[in-house]
């Protein structure tokens, strides 16, 4: 019975021993993993954690056209209201044109008188001219020949005292007279024979031009007195009404251009180096949760925004952002200005960097 006793006492005692072991084995197994996830947090804390996409928020943003007339006038009046969609090249105002017609009228007027006075001169002389020319020729110079015998039959009678010298004088004056007459004849009938100058065709041409060129100014300021949508896009506001005095300096209306679309956004520092021009991304919006537009980074800052000194510390340079422009695909005209918008970029593709963008499904190609 002793010897049992003692057996069994060995056993719980050896029993007793193994739980103390155990327990000690698995502290320090608790302890090594306490130190190892320690030393892991030391040393892993800074560094990035790696992601498949980059978020960024921002508004939607698009390009304004300021619209005015290329002219001095009042206005007459304004077809479109504010809210209203335009297409391209539509009519939206008119200004007063009743002086500007006036003005066309005057120069299409002087340029038909000049086309005639050029037309005239490239004619030259009709053949009546040149007819009338050679007979007021020949009279004078028959009038000449009479002189010159009248003259010459005189002469010797006045060496015989026959005739009085005064007679012979007048009759030399009358043929000095008729000659110097038939050769103003001739040479108006050379001139005659040989139409307008080079030179004075070669002006009236030149006058014809500037004159031309006044009518088309006056046509084109006609045409300026009509105002006209330079792209497609939604009325913003009426800035000016009829009545008013219009200038090329007074914008009559603001036109919000439909394409292109863009989310204004930030990008962090650390992610610059993450993305580039052309990369693709998707944008969402609030109005909209289940749709999303496909889009692509246009533009990306060269420089920081709100830079608070010339060098910066390491954790102060992590605070720097720089503006993105994500342009994005709009056919329905959902996304508009002001609109808070989520951006997100994916990092796992990799496309050719460059500014052209994806197909837009829906988007009319031009």
């Amino acid at each position: 019975m002793t010897g049992r006793y003692l057996d069994v006492r060995l056993q719980g005692e050896t029993l007793q021993q193994m739980r103390r072991i155990a327990k000690f084995a698995i502290l320090a197994l608790a302890c090594v993993g306490l130190i190892v996830l320690g030393l892991r947090y030391v040393i892993f804390k800074d560094a990035p954690l790696e992601t498949t996409e980059i978020v960024l928020y921002g508004n939607v943003d698009i390009r304004e056209v300021e619209l005015a007339f290329n002219g001095n006038e009042r206005i007459a009046d304004i077809r479109v209201e504010e809210g209203q969609s335009v297409r391209k090249g539509d009519l939206l105002a008119r200004l007063e044109s009743r002086r500007l017609q006036l003005a066309v009228d005057r120069s299409a007027a002087r340029a038909a008188a000049q086309v005639n006075t050029v037309e005239k001169l490239l004619a030259g002389s009709r053949k009546e001219e040149i007819f009338q020319a050679r007979a007021q020729a020949e009279a004078i110079r028959q009038r000449a020949e009479s002189a010159r015998r009248t003259y010459e039959r005189l002469r010797p009678l006045a060496d015989e005292n026959l005739a009085s010298r005064d007679r012979v004088d007048t009759a030399k004056a009358l043929a000095d007279s008729e000659h110097a007459s038939l050769e103003a004849a001739v040479e108006r009938q050379n001139l005659a024979e040989r139409g307008p100058r080079r030179e004075d065709i070669a002006a009236a041409q030149a006058t014809l031009k500037v004159l031309q060129a006044e009518l088309e100014i006056a046509r084109r300021n006609l045409m300026d007195a009509e105002l006209f949508a330079s792209d497609d896009g939604v009325i913003r506001n009426r800035i000016l009404e009829p009545g008013d005095m219009a200038s090329p300096g007074r914008p009559v209306l603001t036109l919000a251009l439909n394409d292109p679309v863009w989310v204004r956004a930030y990008v962090s520092e650390t992610d610059l180096g993450r993305i580039h021009p052309g990369q693709t991304a998707v944008i969402r919006t609030d109005s909209f949760p289940d749709k999303i537009y496909p889009a692509w980074i246009g533009y990306i800052s060269p420089t920081a925004e709100f830079t608070p000194k010339t060098v910066e510390t390491t954790e102060v340079r992590s605070h720097l952002v720089y503006q993105v422009r994500v342009f994005a695909c709009n056919p329905q005209n959902e996304l508009r200005l002001g609109m808070p918008a989520t951006v997100t970029i994916s990092l796992n593709a990799h496309p050719e960097a460059g500014n052209d963008p994806p197909p837009c499904p829906g988007r009319d190609e031009p």
